[in-house]
């Protein structure tokens, strides 16, 4: 672990974290602007999750994205619709606009346990059914385990596997790393983790599942972005982040927006560098935005 802080000069400080945190929770009401909240509103991955879906609740989501710039035409669209695997093809069958990406959870989410022959199949399977970009969960069993090495592999494995059949498509796919921050317990290991998926190949680095008892906490959001910036710095590369895991209204969205802002700048709030993984946060942006209860989702 100390190998991946020592290499990029970086030790969490929590007591200036947190100063900073509280800074930027002083700062959300003059934050709070439909410019803001359309911005943010552009940044997510519309997510759907759940056990009971269906090919029909699935088509319902699609539908009411692709609704969306008629009924509201001041809005953005969201940048993807997320879903399992199995429905990759129904996002990408139905949606209007190709720049609303296909999003698909992959290599046996939310608990990564399993063989990586069945994560990397999982994920091609996903590519090839038409999906844009592809959110994985680390290896956590390996990282906590201090294996460090076979969990850096497993993503490499998948980051090629994806390359492969994107490029046969002629699509560049885009790889998620989901860190599991509340469950990897110290900021010290989040660090850890953040540098360890950047350098295996993650086109972004995610807090949460959001099927845990912990998900994304500010914390972890702020430890996260402090690594990206430090990666960058060393090796030019722009990494994005995505806050997930019970990121539900307007308030939380303003936070991560500020602490993505705070520690990465302006460059990187924009969808291709800063996402929100989301079920419920659409309506809660659209009501504050209109300034009256808005169920849209």
């Amino acid at each position: 672990m100390m190998d991946y802080l020592s290499k990029y000069g970086y030790s969490p400080e929590m007591g200036a974290i947190n100063s900073n945190l509280q800074t930027i929770v002083g700062s959300i009401d003059t934050n709070r602007t439909p410019v803001v909240l359309k911005k943010c509103f552009s940044m997510m991955d519309l997510t759907t999750l759940k056990s009971s879906d269906t090919a029909e609740s699935v088509s319902k989501l699609v539908g009411k994205v692709n609704s969306l710039r008629n009924e509201f035409p001041d809005y953005p669209n969201p940048a993807s619709i997320c879903v399992f695997p199995n429905f990759a093809s129904a996002v990408c069958g139905q949606r209007m606009d190709p720049d609303v990406h296909v999003t698909a959870v992959s290599g046996c989410f939310p608990a990564s346990q399993s063989f990586v022959e069945v994560k990397v199949k999982e994920s091609e399977m996903a590519v090839e059914a038409g999906a844009d970009e592809i959110d994985i969960v680390l290896a956590l069993n390996a990282f906590l385990a201090g294996d460090y090495d076979a969990a850096s592999r497993e993503i490499i494995a998948i980051r090629e596997a994806v390359d492969r059949v994107g490029a046969s498509l002629g699509r560049k796919i885009t790889l998620k790393v989901i860190l599991e921050t509340g469950v990897l317990g110290t900021v010290e290991n989040i660090a850890a983790a953040s540098f360890l998926a950047m350098e295996s190949g993650a086109d972004f680095i995610k807090t949460s599942t959001g099927k845990v008892d912990v998900n994304a906490t500010p914390v972890a959001a702020y430890v996260m972005c402090e690594c990206i910036r430090k990666y960058h710095t060393q090796t030019g590369r722009r990494v994005g982040f995505k806050a997930a895991g019970g990121i539900s209204n307007a308030e939380d969205a303003l936070s991560y927006y500020l602490i993505g802002l705070s520690v990465l700048g302006q460059e990187w709030m924009c969808k291709d560098l800063f996402r929100f993984g989301v079920s419920r946060l659409g309506n809660s942006l659209m009501s504050t935005i209109e300034q009256k209860t808005v169920t849209y989702f």
